[in-house]
């Protein structure tokens, strides 16, 4: 993994039905990722990230 070139996050918009994607190139591998939120959630996106790390410590 050391002698992996990682390049800079590119963001893009695409047509208006999808999510914007994120763009990530490590070595000849490119990495699309999109990001998309629920109209119903409940849980706000601080409170996700408390729950994640909550978990991730029981994990340890």
């Amino acid at each position: 993994m050391g002698s992996e070139k990682i390049t800079e996050d590119i963001t893009t918009t695409t047509p208006a039905k999808d999510a914007p994607a994120l763009v990530k190139k490590i070595g000849r591998t490119t990495y699309i990722v999109r990001v998309h939120f629920s109209k119903t959630s409940r849980e706000t996106m601080s409170d996700k990230i408390k729950r994640m790390l909550k978990n991730e410590i029981r994990q340890m």
